[in-house]
């Protein structure tokens, strides 16, 4: 959906305060400023990381406007998503809720602050999950649908840009109601049925979007059509791979990083790696890519693969020392993920335990002493793997 589920913080009692006592540490002076500039440059501050200061800027500014306005209903939608930011889940769910008060259908325009994005946040944001994140999501569909048919029936050209992000977050919605059918109400007896459709109407809104393709592929896996799921995955990847970073159609990180465990699911092992390669040189930091790199290229071990080397001559590789390569590489990556987990205290404890048991599978084969001729950054020797930079996080998900 592009905004990833946020962790759940408990609210501190400073901006509990806030929301509980409306205006009373507030200058007369700030509440004489214009609510709209107000929320424009707590816009401006979330953007630049700013978030505490955003969260004061917008709090003045639903301090100061009328009850039941669509100034409110701005307000309260931009201290919702700046909690959604601060990790405040609770407080970002109680305004998301009070906006939908005002603007239940999401029938009133985005410019007065209405529309479907609150409906999509509480899908997001739902403590029940299952068929409380579907209703909200089927809500933020129907306000979306309506949206798109208005903008259809204008066919100007200012309308081309916004009609495309509507259609993006329409189908991102729709997958986000698939995969709770593949997931949370796996067990309802139509569930397979719902996802087919879903999944349908998603391609027939946005058929060349990465994200949707993606689906498709987990809803054949869980078919056990993994061929269908190759199809799809491999159309996935033809849509950006070869574009810049910078390209707005490249798929965000995270949803780059659920790719690379689709790939890896059905065997597509060389695929995975350029994926988690690039993302690597995106963000070195990343736990969950290192990891995943790591376990991607033991996989290849197993199958007496590498990746291509140009310097090697093919016809002078054999099973055997494509596998010591993967492994040796493999254990670059998984070192690397650890030493990143423990360095910004990473939760996911069974990444950490399978890397760990990948590791120590490693050493019986190649030896405890290989320190340097293990990390990816090796510049000699099979063992050089060039274009990677690093990053790991957790196992991958069960489809």
């Amino acid at each position: 959906m592009g905004k990833p589920r946020p962790h759940k913080k408990k609210a501190s009692k400073t901006r509990e305060k806030s929301v509980l006592s409306a205006g009373g540490s507030i200058s007369k002076r700030k509440m004489n400023e214009d609510p709209t500039k107000l929320l424009e440059q707590a816009t401006i501050l979330l953007q630049t990381g700013q978030a505490d200061a955003a969260l004061s800027l917008a709090q003045q500014a639903l301090d100061a406007v009328p009850a039941n306005s669509p100034a409110q209903l701005s307000s309260l939608n931009a201290v919702a998503e700046i909690y959604v930011e601060l990790g405040e889940v609770d407080l970002a769910r109680q305004h998301f809720l009070k906006a939908v008060e005002l603007d239940p259908t999401g029938s009133i325009s985005e410019a007065e602050g209405g529309g479907a994005e609150k409906f999509l946040w509480l899908a997001q944001l739902s403590e029940l999950g299952g068929k409380d994140s579907v209703q909200w999501f089927e809500k933020g569909v129907v306000a979306l649908r309506n949206v798109i048919q208005q903008l259809e029936a204008n066919n100007g050209a200012a309308q081309v840009m916004e009609l495309e992000e509507k259609k993006g977050k329409m189908a991102n919605a729709l997958c986000g109601v698939a995969e709770i059918y593949m997931t949370d109400l796996s067990w309802e007896e139509d569930a397979e049925a719902r996802c087919e459709n879903l999944i349908t109407e998603a391609l027939l809104v946005q058929p060349n979007s990465p994200e949707v393709l993606q689906t498709l592929a987990s809803i054949r896996i869980s078919q056990l059509r993994e061929d269908d799921a190759r199809a799809a995955l491999s159309r996935s990847l033809e849509l950006w791979k070869d574009l810049p970073p910078e390209d707005a159609r490249v798929p965000d990180f995270p949803t780059r990083i659920s790719l690379s465990r689709l790939l890896m699911e059905v065997s597509m092992l060389l695929e995975a790696l350029e994926v988690l390669e690039r993302l690597i040189l995106e963000d070195d930091q990343s736990v969950e890519a290192w990891y995943l790199g790591g376990w991607c290229l033991q996989l290849l071990a197993e199958k007496g693969e590498a990746p291509k080397d140009p310097e090697e001559e093919e016809s002078k590789e054999t099973p055997e020392s494509k596998r010591h390569a993967s492994l040796v590489a493999s254990r670059g990556w998984l070192k690397q993920s650890l030493t990143l987990y423990d360095l910004v205290q990473y939760e996911d404890e069974r990444l950490k335990e399978h890397a760990l048991e990948l590791v120590e599978a490693m050493n019986k084969e190649l030896g405890e002493d290989m320190e340097d001729e293990s990390g990816p950054e090796d510049a000699e020797g099979e063992e050089e793997w060039e274009g990677i930079e690093s990053d790991s996080d957790h196992e991958m998900a069960d489809s």
